[in-house]
């Protein structure tokens, strides 16, 4: 739908507050795309709601009048998750921002899903917890739930879904559920609650989540390790990963990138294949060993150089270097959009994958970085063209499909932590089979008219 009627205005608008509906065009523009190369269709309106009777009346309302509704976090996303196909209604959640209660005692945090993630460890930091998911962005609660969220931590601490414990969600016809419970454990029926994370808000909107926290660590450590191959760099990882080690962070950067980060922010890096680790323990004692098996292990697999005790300043540098890697390889290539790979495969294939997704990059002269969390086996590519230029975007998209086809053969995945969105719509079959019939199934079961979030997960 391309406009509502005057009846449709006049009953949105009594929803909500007048300034919590708006039909304006920079509104409307404002949500149209995420920081992907994915557009999608001029919504008709923006709302943003306050609380779970808001959100389900408006559902219920919209669902009768057959209009299309996607739900909005900090549009973050870099696959289109958030992005109206058919324009409609947008549902933008960013004022939905309560932290309700923080309960250090029971380890847990209850919050509205337009909470950020910062914000939320900023209050969490003062009670000693924090939450540990780490996508790099400061993104919504409720987006890293919908995309099931993850990042450089995830090989020690998880996933977002390893730390949802209870949700509100409104259903397509405006029906409230509440799943799974404030207990730390249960084996009462199914696992709701792991149903709606990573559904990308095609069967629900969360409006409230309980969440839980774990202790911030006293002591880091952290390395960088540097090797004259990408392949030795992650045969290491895999070393690493199967000794005990246990690192919070192990990160995977080929040299070009590093020297994008060089120029940037002027650190004086090795351009070479390198890893960045952190480990995370109780005490210096405890790190030292962590360090010195760390080291053993890594020369063992060729290091050619082990640079550990990086002071606290450079320490947040170096990461916050790593997580706008994004943002750092858009602005050296002005005029580009791009194509981002987000495979993840068993750890013991990752240097497979390495070699096999380099090697695909420089065969097809293609403007390619080659990089990851290589301590949970997931590697990205960034891929820089031009989706004019017909030929040069078709050769490109030739090498996102080759890798992924490469990862999901070795018992991987499409998408390690990006979710689906628009981009990945086209490996699911290849990667789920049969399963994939039965997600249709249950989202036509959720939303029969298919007006939730439309043009997600499912061509």
């Amino acid at each position: 739908m391309k406009e509502f009627t005057q009846e449709q205005l006049s009953t949105l608008s009594a929803f909500v507050d007048p300034e919590r509906f708006s039909t304006g065009q920079s509104n409307r523009e404002l949500h149209l795309k995420d920081i992907s190369a994915h557009r999608g269709t001029l919504p008709a309106g923006i709302v943003w709601p306050l609380t779970t009777e808001e959100v389900a009346n408006i559902l219920t309302w919209t669902y009768a009048q057959d209009i299309p509704v996607t739900p909005w976090g900090a549009g973050t996303s870099t696959e289109g998750n958030p992005v109206p196909t058919l324009g409609g209604l947008v549902m933008d959640m960013t004022q939905m921002d309560k932290i309700i209660e923080i309960r250090p005692q029971d380890l847990q945090a209850d919050v509205q899903p337009g909470v950020l993630r910062k914000e939320l460890n900023r209050q969490c930091g003062r009670h000693g917890l924090f939450f540990p998911p780490d996508p790099g962005a400061d993104a919504s609660i409720g987006g890293m739930i919908a995309n099931n969220a993850s990042g450089v931590q995830t090989v020690k601490y998880g996933a977002t879904k390893d730390y949802v414990m209870k949700l509100t969600v409104v259903l397509p016809q405006g029906n409230i559920i509440h799943t799974g419970c404030k207990a730390h454990k249960s084996s009462s029926g199914y696992d709701l609650s792991r149903l709606f994370v990573g559904s990308e808000g095609t069967l629900g909107v969360v409006t409230e989540a309980t969440l839980r926290l774990t202790g911030i660590p006293s002591h880091h450590l952290a390395a960088t390790i540097t090797f004259e191959a990408l392949e030795d760099a992650s045969k290491a990882v895999a070393v690493m990963i199967g000794s005990g080690l246990d690192p919070a962070a192990l990160e995977l950067l080929p040299p070009r990138l590093i020297q994008l980060m060089n120029r940037e922010k002027g650190f004086g890096l090795p351009e070479v294949p390198s890893l960045f680790c952190e480990f995370h323990g109780i005490s210096a004692v405890t790190l030292k060993e962590v360090e010195n098996l760390a080291k053993e292990l890594c020369e063992d697999c060729g290091a050619t150089g082990f640079r550990s005790g990086v002071i606290e300043s450079e320490r947040k540098d170096l990461w916050r270097a790593r997580h706008e890697a994004y943002e750092t390889i858009h602005r050296a290539h002005p005029g580009t959009e791009p194509i981002i790979v987000d495979a993840a495969v068993p750890i013991s294939h990752y240097p497979q994958m390495i070699v096999f997704s380099q090697k695909l990059v420089d065969e097809n002269n293609a403007t390619g970085y080659v990089f990851g969390h290589a301590g949970d086996g997931n590697l990205h590519v960034v891929l820089m063209g031009d989706p004019a230029n017909k030929k040069e975007w078709s050769m490109l998209e030739d090498i996102n499909h080759r890798i992924v086809a490469r990862a999901v053969d070795l018992g991987g995945t499409c998408t390690g932590e990006h979710g689906v969105g628009i981009g990945k719509r086209k490996f699911m079959e290849l990667e789920h089979g049969e399963s994939y019939r039965l997600m249709r199934q249950i989202k036509e079961l959720i939303d029969p008219k298919g007006l939730l979030n439309p043009g997600k997960i499912f061509l």
